[in-house]
């Protein structure tokens, strides 16, 4: 199921290999190669002639560009995502560093564009809604990126479909599910990624096909071409998105199972020794593995290289990376602390300020559990007196001898409230909210010298420091490990009840290693303002090594990519995709009534996904018959089946079936690459319904007979066989076949044409609909605007 078409359509040119799946038997024999040399060049003029499918290809591109281009310019404004990807975009040309959980390459290409047009990144796109005319921003070139991407995205399809040998009724019906999907064209419209993620997606199928078809001439220039295509295509997936790994797994399948067939000492061609498949495996791992990689990593040094200043992508990186930033404020401000100094210490992932007042926990909380009815600590938003706290050393120093001691990495400390003069302490108390972390609260000073002084010992651990490092302002984020329970203070976005003012739980996480336990000081109020500690010295960009940024770079991407997990208003779950139950709106203007409502076409989402089960359930019985001995399909068609419509199948299940593992925000666009695979299924299984052959060289039986007088006659009988011409599919089919599939084909795209006009006005965003034209259109109950 995993392997491309078993025999493949040869579109011309010198050379021209078979390209059926090998079945077990005798390998060739001595003296062949002027037959199979006589049989390439009759494949080549049966194929050269294919001028239908070459017609159909242009028309179909140039369908393709009026439907992605037309209009491309309306809206005038921001819409839905394009807050995202265009603000990403201007900040490339500003040069300033960002953070985002998706790799860098189809951010980058916006950004080229931009570059191309003399743009300089002024505009940010903060809203929904704001004007390009007014903020004088390029954005038709910056549309015009996807929706040469998606354009280019429908000739591919045809092209996959071509190269594997279906028929022309079928390449035209998988290409039109794609052509015609309202939802293919609204989101390659915009300055979105899902162009250039489902163009890369069909590219690496394609390649990986042509790559297939010459699998009986390895390590030719042609393919090491193909192989090396597939492994470009490939990286280009996974450096616009993460989700790209589903179509590694895709092809990765497909290069397993033809690996394992290498390894067959049946083969027909000969068995391959080991050093020589050990010569295939190599060349695959560094054709679709290793180089894709590189490549991969490339971009992010480009990235890199380019965000050199300062900006809002500096909160989510270490102190040490934000020092490879010039103009970084938090390294500018940073200041040593000394002990004695009064701080403002605030929590890096909420914002909040560790805080204190003289009011206390309740007796029992709503679960019955009692506390201990100790001063509060809690997290507060706005910075107040009841904020400060002055850092102590865990033994008092001489009166005498106070002053000027730096605070190190690794210091006990104590933290002393001063509003309330109390101390910072944690005990085997259970915290308000969770029973398995430790309660703080606060304790009178003579009582923290005195029977609690362990418990308001607190361990200062630096993340990255060195040891004994310098502590110090804004860049010196650390965790306050309480030193007898070794619990991490730490703190969450949901409210205490009233009795604290809605503000946040302060605890004692038991999770060390969690990201969520960083805080830093943000400012020394003691610190007066001639103090020497303010004078600064010329900064200079410290330099990190690239991998060191790369990783930390991606373990905040899946920790914040894996933390997108808040609800949506037009979120949607992965059983809803195919059936299209709900779509996302994009954008509405409420003086016209005009709106963009991403949606599919659901005609032809409708019949890919019954396809789909078709598929499956011709399978299942397939299976079931042959268990019973009843062989319903012949070889031919039972291996076309399996090997060219089961890889979209498998290419499908693999591009949806892991979303539902998945617990962040989903939305429909998640299943366009999975669309665009069911698209192909469909288009196969038209040629399956109406019994149309393989298109290629007639494939020759090399089973092996004893004759009597001992001899084998299989080189007989595929001397006999190798000699027939491959013909086209009308000459061999007759009119009468190809005529059935046509009209199935013209009643499906008529079908799917008109759904896909029928929601046009959602699609491209005018003109705007009545109510009644709104409420026709609410097909399974679409949240659509203006339907009152």
């Amino acid at each position: 199921m995993a392997s491309p078409p078993s025999s493949v359509r040869q579109r011309g040119g010198p050379n021209v290999k078979k390209g059926s799946t090998p079945t077990p038997g005798a390998g060739p024999q001595n003296g062949q190669p002027d037959v199979l040399a006589k049989v390439k060049q009759q494949s080549k003029e049966a194929v050269t002639s294919e001028w239908d499918f070459k017609l159909a290809l242009l028309i179909i591109t140039i369908l393709a560009f009026a439907t992605r281009f037309y209009g491309i310019g309306h809206p005038d404004q921001v819409v839905f995502d394009e807050v995202h990807f265009g603000k990403f975009a201007s900040y490339y040309l500003q040069r300033t560093y960002f953070f985002d959980v998706h790799p860098p390459f189809g951010k980058l290409l916006f950004a080229l564009m931009g570059w191309f047009v003399g743009y300089d990144g002024h505009f940010l796109f903060d809203n929904i809604g704001d004007s390009y005319i007014e903020n004088k921003v390029p954005y038709v070139a910056f549309r015009a990126m996807p929706a040469l991407l998606g354009s280019l995205t429908v000739p591919t399809v045809f092209l996959i479909m071509w190269e594997s040998g279906y028929s022309l009724p079928a390449a035209v019906v998988a290409t039109g599910l794609v052509l015609f999907d309202n939802a293919h064209i609204g989101q390659t419209r915009l300055i979105l990624l899902d162009a250039t993620l489902v163009f890369a997606m069909a590219l690496s199928v394609l390649c990986y096909i042509r790559f297939y078809k010459f699998r009986h001439d390895p390590f030719s220039y042609r393919w090491w071409k193909w192989l090396i295509l597939t492994g470009v295509s490939l990286s280009s997936v996974i450096s616009t998105k993460y989700v790209g790994s589903f179509s590694f797994f895709t092809i990765g399948s497909a290069v397993a199972i033809d690996l394992w067939g290498l390894l067959d000492i049946k083969r027909r061609q000969g068995a391959l020794t080991l050093p020589d498949f050990g010569k295939h495996f190599a060349a695959r791992v560094f054709g679709l593995i290793a180089m894709p990689f590189f490549i991969y990593l490339y971009w992010f040094w480009v990235h890199f290289a380019i965000l050199s200043r300062s900006g809002p992508g500096d909160e989510f990186m270490s102190p040490a990376f934000q020092e490879t930033l010039s103009d970084n404020i938090m390294t500018m401000q940073s200041v040593g602390i000394d002990y004695y100094d009064a701080i403002v210490i605030k929590h890096k992932e909420t914002k909040t300020y560790l805080h204190s007042h003289p009011d206390r926990y309740p007796l029992r909380y709503d679960d019955g559990r009692v506390s201990s009815q100790g001063q509060q600590v809690t997290g507060y938003p706005h910075n107040d007196t009841n904020n400060q706290w002055q850092i102590l050393p865990a033994t008092p120093m001489s009166s005498d001898n106070y002053l000027g001691h730096r605070v190190k990495n690794g210091d006990l400390i104590k933290l002393r409230h001063l509003v309330t003069d109390t101390i910072l302490l944690s005990h085997d108390v259970a915290s308000p909210y969770y029973p398995t972390n430790q309660e703080f609260t606060t304790v009178p000073p003579a009582e923290a010298s005195g029977a609690r002084h362990n418990d308001t010992l607190f361990e200062l651990r630096i993340e990255g420091g060195k040891d004994k490092q310098d502590f110090k302002s804004m860049s010196g984020q650390f965790k306050l490990l309480h030193n007898p329970s070794k619990v991490a203070m730490w703190t969450h976005t949901t409210p205490l009840p009233d009795w604290a003012y809605k503000q946040q739980e302060i605890n004692g996480n038991k999770n060390l290693q969690q990201t969520s336990n960083i805080w830093y000081v943000e400012e020394i109020p003691s610190l007066p303002a001639d103090d020497e500690r303010l004078k600064k010295e010329p900064r200079k960009v410290k330099q990190v090594a690239f991998l060191k940024k790369y990783f930390e770079l991606q373990r905040a991407m899946f920790f914040h990519n894996n933390a997108l997990t808040s609800s949506h208003p037009y979120s949607s779950q992965p059983i809803q995709w195919p059936f299209l139950l709900r779509g996302v709106s994009f954008w509405t203007k409420n003086d016209t009534r005009e709106q963009i409502y991403f949606l599919g076409n659901p005609v032809g989402w409708w019949l890919a996904s019954s396809v789909l089960a078709v598929f499956a359930g011709i399978i299942g019985a397939d299976q079931l018959s042959v268990r019973r001995g009843v062989d319903a399909l012949d070889e031919r068609t039972r291996s076309r089946l399996y090997n060219s419509t089961g890889f979209f199948f498998l290419c499908w299940a693999a591009h949806y079936l892991p979303f539902y593992l998945m617990g962040r925000q989903l939305f429909l666009h998640h299943y366009l690459p999975a669309h665009l695979a069911s698209a192909l299924v469909t288009g196969a299984l038209l040629e399956f319904v109406f019994n149309v052959e393989p298109i290629g060289a007639e494939e020759p039986s090399y089973t092996s007979s004893a004759t009597a007088d001992g001899s084998k006659s299989g080189s007989k009988k595929k001397n006999a066989v190798a000699g027939k011409r491959s013909v086209p599919a009308q000459e061999r089919l007759g009119q009468g076949s190809l005529l059935a599939a046509w009209a199935a084909a013209t009643v499906v795209l008529a079908a799917v044409i008109a759904g896909w006009a029928y929601f046009l006005p959602l699609t491209y965003g005018k003109p705007g609909l009545s109510v009644e034209q709104v409420n026709a259109r609410k097909w399974l109950g679409y949240d659509l605007h203006f339907a009152k």
